[in-house]
């Protein structure tokens, strides 16, 4: 607590002397810093597959959506930043744990060219090693960006509360949402909370399965660990049939497996849609989430076996699941109001419109939602 406090005060410092650089040198400096993490692309993409179980693929989509997407604002921020002025201090940063870089380091970033310091704390459940090194780039460049790493606990209160600080900017779940924003309170201090929600795909009046079984597929990405990704389907009862044809093949065909297991030390690494969910205690619990919802009176539609995944020989497969689907999740599911955060779906049939949107609601707010219809 008390070196979170100091960081801080440490923080303030920068941002004052920050705030006064003017905006050509601030985008020279952020400049140099993309650049100075593009040489160091594979080496950041190779420790989000280490460290949170990305395929080198999905880990090298996020170091380069980060950067692609400063190099946008360097273009931009002359036009943005028109009447504006830094904030009275620095931009406090709290973010899950699945995308270090183009979620967390991308907002810092974007920050700095604002004319905003930055303090921020790593993730409590992965990507400690490649923030370190991205902020070690950013420091390098001239940028204010400090890193603190610890207990949310015990650092939640100085990084939301401080007079320093200027902003909060928090991604992740709702309780931990709740507990920023009641803390806030009081502070009228500005802030944004990206929270989870449940995200349904509503299927009604449609024909077009093979565009959808597309979107489907490319959905499992990252084992479905994303605030975005869509767990729940809410479907026409008449069109059931004919969604089942379109899902079944899509979750047979989808690969998993360990992200960087290959035959021989010179093969590219595999092109796979998951590896490993972020713990063995996370696999643990949807198990039983899955075995909760059967004894419940849901309907087991599709469960794979890890058995089909890519390992290395006697890897331990504790934190791995295989997708499962499970039709009409009893009213009492504890994830019948919530997503799962991993590769286990559940469908809803309905017969109206009004009930459509009722189950598509069922967590009472979400990041994203989405209709298919020919209508």
């Amino acid at each position: 607590h008390d070196e979170a406090a100091e960081a801080v005060r440490y923080a303030l410092g920068e941002h004052k002397a920050w705030s006064e650089v003017d905006l050509d040198e601030r985008k020279s400096r952020v400049a140099a810093a993309v650049e100075g993490l593009q040489a160091e692309r594979d080496t950041l993409a190779l420790l989000l597959a280490w460290e949170i179980g990305k395929p080198w693929k999905l880990a090298c989509a996020d170091v380069d959506r980060a950067l692609d997407g400063v190099r946008w604002y360097l273009q931009e921020i002359d036009r943005q930043m028109e009447g504006r002025s830094p904030l009275p201090g620095p931009v406090s940063n709290i973010a899950s744990w699945n995308y270090p870089m183009s979620v967390q380091v991308h907002a810092e970033l974007v920050q700095c060219l604002a004319g905003n310091a930055v303090v921020a704390k790593t993730p409590s459940q992965g990507g400690f090693h490649t923030l370190t090194l991205a902020h070690a780039v950013m420091k390098r460049a001239g940028l204010p960006v400090t890193l603190l790493s610890g207990v949310g606990g015990q650092l939640g209160d100085v990084l939301i509360r401080s007079e320093e600080i200027g902003c909060l900017a928090f991604v992740g779940g709702r309780a931990n949402g709740r507990k920023a924003a009641t803390s806030l309170a009081d502070t009228g201090k500005r802030h944004f909370l990206e929270q989870e929600g449940l995200n349904a795909w509503g299927i009604w009046g449609f024909t077009q399965w093979d565009d959808l079984a597309a979107h489907l597929k490319k959905g499992f990405e990252y084992a479905k660990q994303r605030c975005t990704a869509y767990p729940r389907y809410v479907v026409q009862r008449e069109l059931f049939p004919a969604f089942l044809e379109m899902y079944l093949p899509v979750v047979r065909s989808l690969e998993f497996g360990h992200p960087l297991a290959v035959e021989n030390p010179d093969d590219e690494l595999p092109e796979l849609h998951f590896g490993p969910l972020i713990s063995a205690a996370k696999a643990e619990d949807l198990h039983e989430q899955y075995a909760e919802a059967i004894a419940g009176g849901g309907i087991p539609i599709y469960r794979g076996s890890v058995t089909d995944g890519r390992f290395l020989a006697g890897q331990d497969t504790d934190a791995y699941v295989a997708p499962a689907c499970i039709l009409e999740p009893p009213p009492s599911w504890s994830l019948r109001h919530a997503e799962p955060f991993g590769p286990l779906d559940s469908i809803v049939v309905v017969d109206s419109e009004a009930e459509l949107l009722a189950a598509m609601n069922a967590s009472n707010g979400s990041l994203v939602a989405s209709v298919a219809t020919d209508d």
